[in-house]
């Protein structure tokens, strides 16, 4: 049986469901997009997602088809029509889809925004990845400069994955200027001596809701949290490292470039984080 997804305000067949080829989302890369996890058929850290959407329209100055409100009602409608249990809810809104193709943005009077919605199956909580660790490799972060704004324009990680499995890795970390920026789809850690260290929130990196939800809760727990960039090699010589991202909650990362990381096994400041993170999540999921 086929998905039911959200299309501009219709809820229909996925295989049913149509988006003009002038939206811009299409043509220039024009949107941005949020995935919200569910966990017992319940949506994890919505808020945070809708705040973040928020920021992400007013930056790019673009119009919400849809309250925040009227967001929520609609990720529920989704998660019971589909029966989704696990797994998680795409979004995306785009520019709209004016008469025909022009760099130059369309009047928001007359071209109302895109939105669509669709659910994905996935196995989250427990996630094999999680219990034996992921290998990443490093590689040149050519991406643009505003990351911290959550857009469709994901051919360069797209890439990064593709670079990272043609080298039988799982993931690729971007470097600029010397230090890792973030995962091709998630934030990155290392631990030395037990501390977490993360690279500080700017425009150079996406803030991860998963992250700040993460790192409160490891203050919360009495360890110590250090936010400033790292090295490739400190990577590789850290006790520990792990990513975060709202499908991924908190994944071990057991090799980077080939250099096995602390024992080469998931370490326990990563497996207990990922244990209080869901505990959390399960227990403010709405």
């Amino acid at each position: 049986m086929s998905r039911t997804v959200y299309v501009n305000g219709e809820y229909c067949a996925e295989e049913d469901a149509k988006i003009s080829i002038f939206d811009r989302g299409f043509l220039m890369a024009d949107g941005v997009y949020e995935v919200t996890s569910v966990l017992d058929g319940k949506l994890v850290d919505f808020d945070g997602h809708a705040k973040r959407l928020e920021r992400s329209l007013k930056e790019l100055d673009m119009a919400s088809p849809v309250t925040m409100d009227e967001l929520l009602e609609i990720h529920r409608e989704l998660v019971k029509r589909n029966d989704l249990e696990e797994g998680g809810i795409y979004l995306q809104i785009t520019r709209g889809a004016p008469a025909d193709r022009d760099f130059a943005f369309p009047d928001p009077a007359t071209t109302p925004s895109s939105i669509v919605l669709f659910t994905q199956v996935k196995n989250l909580a427990n996630a094999p990845a999680a219990q034996t660790g992921i290998s990443v490799i490093s590689i040149e972060d050519q991406r643009w400069a505003r990351r911290d704004i959550k857009t469709v324009q994901l051919l360069y990680p797209s890439m990064g994955k593709m670079m990272a499995k043609a080298a039988g890795a799982d993931d690729a970390w971007m470097v600029e200027d010397g230090q890792v920026t973030e995962g091709t789809s998630n934030n990155a850690y290392i631990v030395k001596g037990r501390k977490i260290i993360t690279r500080q929130l700017s425009n150079d990196i996406l803030h991860g809701i998963t992250r700040a939800a993460v790192l409160r809760l490891a203050k919360e727990a009495q360890m110590e949290v250090e936010e400033r960039g790292f090295t490739i090699e400190e990577a590789q010589d850290a006790d520990e490292a792990f990513i975060t991202s709202a499908t991924t909650f908190v994944q071990p990362v057991v090799s980077i470039d080939g250099e096995t990381i602390g024992t080469g096994k998931p370490g326990n400041i990563a497996l207990r984080l990922r244990e209080i993170y869901i505990e959390e999540s399960r227990a403010k999921a709405i």
